[in-house]
């Protein structure tokens, strides 16, 4: 194999580019790493070394405490909750109107791809939109998460790029063979659009689980709040979520190792779910993009 040599220019232009990409490594890596060694730390390492990489004593009292709180169980579980179905309500949804608008005999097609285009573009505004959730009974209900934002507009032009891209020579030939609509979905569709959906499906677990804004303004009662309030008040207002509800009789104070702890936590599981995705994601948007 001949390897060509570089010259003078071309071998400084390498070394900048790698030392501003280790720059950049180190920018995202430490501070990642510094919030994983203080959840390890205890408090007196904390208070006297400030920043530090490698504790001097390892404890694991930061995650026992974190198990033993019943407000972060509770919102653990409600981010689960929240995540799991509404993720699976969002991909039905939006693969089901995908092929749908990607049908040329579908009669208003054109209306409601311009309706999608304009809610993308356009929105009612908070105030409006929390009128008609009120309206339609979802306050304190996790329907409130979930339906108004169920289908992603850019995500179902993507997929509905896709649909339309499969040719439509496997689609006849499997009517021929007596496949009816929903056994075209189901059978032939869905298996061609795997790499997608494993994409948007990753969209969409990250949207659920970082549920922050909406939570707040749709969920009044405390014990209904996902994980990413429950970290807003412990390391904002550095209180618990019964506390907040009752206007905090007796404040709790979270030390830092435990706070570190709950942000790994509420990281972990989309890091555990990602590298099952992963492989998916590049031929995903790839495939749905092309003709976007």
């Amino acid at each position: 194999m001949n390897i060509r040599r570089l010259s003078g220019t071309e071998r400084y232009f390498d070394i900048l580019i790698y030392a501003v990409l280790i720059l950049w490594g180190a920018f995202i890596i430490f501070p990642l790493l510094y919030i994983l060694m203080t959840s390890f730390a205890t408090e007196k390492d904390y208070l006297t070394r400030g920043f530090f990489i490698i504790p001097r004593e390892w404890t694991w009292d930061a995650y026992l405490y974190l198990l033993a709180n019943d407000s972060f169980t509770k919102s653990f579980m409600n981010a689960v909750i929240i995540t799991v179905v509404g993720t699976t309500i969002s991909i039905s949804a939006t693969t089901l109107m995908a092929y749908g608008l990607s049908k040329k005999w579908l009669k208003g097609r054109n209306v409601f791809n311009f309706m999608v285009v304009f809610t993308m573009l356009f929105s009612g505004g908070l105030i409006p939109t929390y009128l008609v959730i009120k309206e339609f009974g979802m306050i304190d209900t996790f329907w409130s998460l979930w339906l108004p934002g169920a289908v992603a507009p850019f995500y179902l032009i993507v997929m509905r790029s896709f649909f339309s891209s499969i040719p439509f020579e496997l689609e006849e030939s499997a009517r021929v063979d007596g496949c009816g609509e929903w056994r075209m979905f189901f059978s032939i569709m869905l298996p061609l659009s795997k790499a997608s959906i494993a994409t948007f499906v990753l969209f969409y677990m990250v949207g659920y689980w970082n549920t922050y804004f909406s939570a707040l303004i749709y969920l009044n009662d405390s014990g209904m709040w996902p994980l990413q309030v429950f970290l807003r008040q412990i390391l904002v207002l550095n209180q618990s979520l019964d506390e907040s509800a009752t206007l905090m009789q007796q404040e709790i104070v979270y030390t830092p190792g435990a706070k570190m702890a709950a942000i790994v936590v509420s990281a972990l599981p989309m890091m555990v779910i990602y590298p099952f995705l992963q492989k998916h994601f590049n031929k995903g948007m790839l495939l749905g993009s092309l003709k976007g």
